[in-house]
């Protein structure tokens, strides 16, 4: 049986609103072994991104632990959870949340300034050129497609070559097609990296090309 990198042991999450205690998330535990892709699904409000956060270290959960490579992530402060972050993790949102002051090569290039690699503009060149975009390099966000942005956020999680990649709905903003083509680059990426692939989605085609799913029902880990 292959080693965790990640093991969720009991995570429980709750909240306080108006109308008293809600509790999101209750006593999930799983764990991610490297190399694998894992789809998160469930219904809307069900807690798959409060899930995504936790395992990101940023949320906190009200019981439980997270450890990535057998280290507990609430064990450690706030600092150091965004440095184990910098360097485990990659993250591929919805909303692509690319920096609009920078152009598509220095988004993807500041990851790895901020690790500190000499040759930071040498590989976001290479890895625009992988996912297609290697005339764009020099475009902002507000000039680029949509799916176009995308890409430009897969290259910038994908060139550290992370541990865990974490997305949460990638092609929820896109057209069918775009979105099929960012899956369908985002899965060729993940084989080449061998990256662990955490994948929250409500479309059905993409959580079956995952090796397994986890089902998320009204924040239980379904059977």
């Amino acid at each position: 049986m292959p080693e965790a990198l990640v093991q969720v042991d009991q995570i429980t999450k709750r909240v306080r609103d108006a109308t008293g205690e809600l509790t999101i998330l209750h006593d999930i535990s799983f764990e991610l072994t490297a190399r694998e892709s894992v789809a998160v699904v469930g219904a809307s409000g069900s807690g798959k991104s409060t899930l995504l956060a936790i395992l990101a270290g940023l949320d906190t959960p009200s019981e439980g632990t997270v450890r990535l490579r057998g280290q507990d992530l609430f064990a450690l402060d706030e600092d150091e959870r965004a440095a184990v972050r910098a360097r485990e993790l990659g993250f591929v949102f919805q909303s692509f949340q690319l920096l609009p002051n920078l152009t598509a090569l220095e988004n993807v290039m500041l990851p790895l300034e901020l690790r500190g690699t000499r040759d930071a503009r040498e590989q976001a060149t290479a890895m625009l050129v992988r996912v297609g975009l290697g005339e764009r390099l020099g475009h902002y966000p507000r000039v680029l497609s949509g799916g176009e942005q995308q890409r430009v956020a897969l290259a910038r999680a994908f060139v550290l070559r992370p541990a865990l990649l974490l997305a949460d709905e990638p092609t929820g903003s896109l057209d069918f097609a775009t979105g099929a083509a960012v899956m369908e680059l985002m899965f060729e990426l993940n084989r080449e990296a061998g990256t662990t692939l955490v994948l929250v989605t409500h479309d059905r085609e993409i959580a079956a090309r995952c090796e397994r799913q986890l089902r998320i029902e009204a924040g239980h880990l379904a059977a």
